[in-house]
């Protein structure tokens, strides 16, 4: 008898038998459903807070009462932005069909 079961019979701690139980999977289905929800969900947070951040930053207005300046560099990063997407979306490569 080794020293370990000695010590467990003299305790009183018994090993549960293991069982060869398989995993629980989920169904992809399920897990992309949850994934969707989960982005749809941020895309509404963030589309809030930049809103709630245009609104307070009042660029527009400022627009109108003759300083442009505002104005122009937030045009001028968006369409950074939307250039940097396009690039992306060029030099990507085409998926493979096997």
């Amino acid at each position: 008898m080794s020293l370990s079961r000695t010590l467990h019979s003299r305790v009183g701690i018994e090993r549960e038998p293991q069982q060869a139980t398989a995993p629980k999977h989920r169904s992809i289905a399920f897990v992309e459903l949850v994934t969707t929800a989960g982005l749809a969900l941020s895309t509404a947070v963030a589309v809030t807070a930049v809103s709630i951040g245009i609104a307070r930053a009042d660029v527009l207005g400022a627009a109108t009462k003759g300083d442009t300046a505002p104005f122009a560099i937030a045009l001028f990063i968006g369409l950074l932005f939307a250039a940097m997407g396009a690039l992306t979306a060029i030099m990507a490569p085409a998926p493979r069909r096997d």
